[in-house]
């Protein structure tokens, strides 16, 4: 052989050699997984999480060489749509994600979103996971929507009965933005507080998204003097700006709210403002993080440059679907094996440390299993963080 040959020969030998994990790799087929939710505007950052757990988890998968589904290997694709908060828009994109044969959804994150996508999930054989509360969407008839956390009818209560019982917290106030969202949470959030003996001293103060000077807004509320103050579904962009201005007119007792917030936008917005402000943090703490939660984070932040505390609820329902549809791969393209396996679907949890399950839940509120089983971690802001308060867990 010459020797020319021989060096093309080896040369062609080694790319080959070199290129076929690539190859193989390539050759996977493709799962997509949608995300519907919002991803800008005063509530941006609920959306964000979702997207960016979910990119941040599928990239880590597909670099271990994908998933095993069956008998078939997948690489996970992420397909968002920023639905703006929008219903209309929610709508739009997921009629997109069922022109795009997508089965499984992550989103919306707020109560009209989730309530105005439900007849295009029925209707295209779509399972979704809403981070909204409204129990018409878990309850039967409806079947599709799945729960991707907990909700304040759930949180509400473990949150006033602590401080009651460890803070002596005896008057209850309540301020929600004019909006069904907040509006609805504040109403289950009064049924809760009185159905503890709580005394509401103010439940029917709201103001508009826009507003930019909380003090007339707050002042009647104050007055009121209650032991905690409740800012009902409040939006992430709007929650630093009532603190000031609670603390501002001097306000000194507690201040809570059963939405995920976040805490670089808490430390920007009100600062030293915002130390012991209560909220429903992400499904993990220090002593309940796997190596494997350790490792997401740290992914995670090298792939955004930061990191918000919900993204550890967040990252829960990629996996789930994932894990799911292992136990049961005919659910690949078919939600109604998806659902067949819901009830006795059990996995290794692995973002917590010991022996935790992945499993469904919601027979207490919904009576049926339409909720993913998380942690419920709720937070007390200290020093620019979040710090555990207690960890609780819904049925």
């Amino acid at each position: 052989m010459h020797k020319r040959t021989f060096l093309k020969f080896s040369a062609l030998a080694a790319a080959t050699f070199l290129s076929l994990p690539l190859m193989a790799h390539a050759e996977n087929a493709k799962l997509k997984i949608g995300f519907v939710g919002v991803t800008s505007g005063p509530a941006a950052a609920w959306g964000i999480s979702n997207q960016r757990s979910m990119e941040a988890r599928a990239a880590w998968l597909n670099e271990l060489g994908g998933v095993k589904i069956g008998d078939k290997t997948y690489d996970i694709e992420i397909v968002p749509f920023d639905d703006q908060k929008d219903p209309k828009r929610a709508i739009a994109g997921m009629e997109k994600m069922a022109q795009d044969g997508v089965h499984y959804v992550v989103g919306p994150n707020v109560d009209d979103g989730a309530a105005a996508v439900r007849p295009v999930a029925e209707h295209n054989g779509i399972m979704y996971f809403p981070y909204a509360f409204p129990k018409e969407l878990f309850t039967a008839p409806a079947s599709n929507a799945i729960l991707g956390m907990v909700a304040n009818y759930q949180s509400g209560p473990a949150i006033y009965k602590y401080l009651k019982e460890n803070k002596g917290v005896k008057k209850i106030a309540f301020v929600a933005a004019n909006e069904s969202d907040p509006l609805s949470q504040r109403e289950s959030g009064i049924a809760a507080a009185e159905g503890l003996g709580l005394e509401v001293v103010s439940g029917n103060v709201t103001y508009q998204v826009d507003t930019t000077d909380f003090t007339p807004v707050l002042l009647p509320v104050i007055q009121a003097s209650p032991d905690l103050l409740v800012l009902s579904g409040v939006s992430p962009a709007n929650a630093p700006q009532l603190i000031r201005s609670a603390r501002e007119l001097g306000y000194t007792g507690f201040i809570s709210t059963e939405t995920g917030q976040d805490a670089t936008v808490l430390q920007e917005g009100a600062g030293e403002l915002a130390e012991g402000f209560i909220s429903v943090g992400g499904a993990s703490t220090p002593e309940l993080a796997s190596d494997t939660m350790k490792e997401f984070v740290d992914r995670y932040t090298k792939m955004f440059g930061e990191y918000n505390d919900e993204s550890n609820t967040k990252v829960y329902a990629l996996e789930y679907i994932l894990e799911t549809l292992k136990a049961n791969p005919a659910a690949i393209d078919n939600v109604e094996e998806y659902k067949k396996t819901m009830d006795t679907f059990e996995a290794p949890n692995p973002f917590m440390k010991g022996d935790a399950k992945l499993r469904y839940v919601g027979m207490t509120s919904f009576g049926q299993k339409r909720q993913v089983s998380v942690p419920l971690v709720v937070n007390e802001f200290k020093g620019g963080k979040f710090e555990t308060m207690f960890v609780g867990q819904v049925d």
